[in-house]
């Protein structure tokens, strides 16, 4: 019944936009609304077996999200997502049923200088950290981006707790800056995590909850950051650069830069010190819609029995985007270098339909 109930949700949701010709978006009043969204990807993938060489073959939903925002007054807005990631993948279950991905209360008394969220929310650590999955460059987020998730019990990247923040100089510099659960000894008596961001934009001004990790030649974008996450022991930093340029006939490079460094200490000894890098960049043309792009990972331990860059990852695709991050069809080759053990390949094709 609940699966049924939300088909038919979602079917109504894909067909009010087309009758409105508008966002799909519930006027009370003028001071409360109510819109809703979704994001599905569809991916078929095929990875190779380090030990016998053999490739696993999956078709399965990535994610299938239900996202619902609003007003609920002139200074208090909301936004919650649902996710049932990974439905169908080996080994395939269809009854994982969803999770609550997102949801929190965003209250800004007087203007963007001062925002405060209350609620679960992206840890705000780095740019790719915070990106939507909706607007990637790459096939996914780094894959390193999450490595804190699974020890500070996160929900990729996740957490509940309050956050400040806030657009100054003009709205070019952001900070962030938040109080989170984290992990709760015994008792619930041990300190709380920390986590904080800044980021400047040089040219065109970014606001919202996420970031685009992909423009299409509508905005000139150069954004500095820097950012921390930190409980006991455990600490983690993080330098990011984006650039996102507009050329002629309305092409576009989009690049991005990020750099961890992990250190669980003796808080979480599952995350050994490590400093992990991410490049991604890519070329938005305009005429046949089509973005093609490459990724290139490092991770690097640093405790003196493990040597540098233990593992190297390569990722090159190409993207079409018909309509842009609405409706778009990614093709993705991986290699992967692993710490141990034989290199791998990885095909994947992904069909996304979005729209929020």
């Amino acid at each position: 019944m609940s699966h049924r109930v939300l088909v038919s949700s979602l079917v109504v949701l894909l067909l009010f936009p087309a009758i409105a010709n508008a966002q799909a978006t519930i006027k009370v009043n003028d001071d409360i609304n109510f819109k809703v969204g979704t994001l599905i990807q569809a991916w078929a993938d095929t990875a190779e077996d380090p030990a016998t060489d053999d490739y696993a073959k999956n078709l399965f939903l990535r994610r299938i999200r239900l996202i619902l925002g609003g007003q609920l007054s002139k200074n208090i807005t909301f936004f919650f997502e649902t996710d049932n990631p990974n439905l169908g993948k080996a080994p395939k279950s269809l009854s994982g049923g969803f999770i609550t991905q997102d949801a929190f209360i965003e209250w800004k008394p007087q203007s963007d200088a001062f925002v405060l969220d209350a609620g679960l929310m992206f840890v705000p650590l780095c740019r790719n950290c915070l990106e939507s999955a909706g607007s990637l460059l790459s096939l996914d987020y780094g894959s390193y981006t999450f490595t804190q998730s699974a020890a500070t019990q996160s929900s990729v990247g996740r957490d509940t707790g309050f956050e400040a923040k806030g657009y100054l100089a003009d709205g070019h510099l952001e900070y962030r800056a938040g109080l989170f659960q984290g992990v709760r000894g015994i008792g619930a008596t041990n300190s709380l995590r920390t986590a904080g961001r800044l980021q400047y934009n040089v040219w065109d001004k970014e606001t919202g909850y996420l970031y685009p990790g992909l423009y299409l030649g509508n905005k000139k974008i150069l954004s500095f950051g820097a950012g921390l996450d930190h409980q006991q022991d455990y600490s983690a930093y993080s330098a990011d650069v984006f650039a996102s340029i507009p050329t002629a006939g309305k092409n576009a490079f989009n690049g991005e830069l990020t750099l961890l460094h992990f250190d669980g200490g003796s808080t979480f000894t599952s995350i050994p010190e490590q400093r992990d890098a991410t490049l991604q960049v890519g070329y938005y043309l305009a005429a046949p819609k089509v973005v093609p792009w490459l990724r290139l990972e490092k991770q690097d331990f640093r405790a003196a029995t493990n040597n540098f860059r233990d593992n190297n990852r390569f990722q090159a695709g190409l993207t079409w985007l018909p309509n842009g991050n609405n409706f778009n069809i990614k093709g993705a080759y991986s290699r992967i270098h692993p710490r141990s053990g034989n290199s791998t390949n990885e095909f994947t094709v992904q069909m996304q339909f979005f729209y929020f």
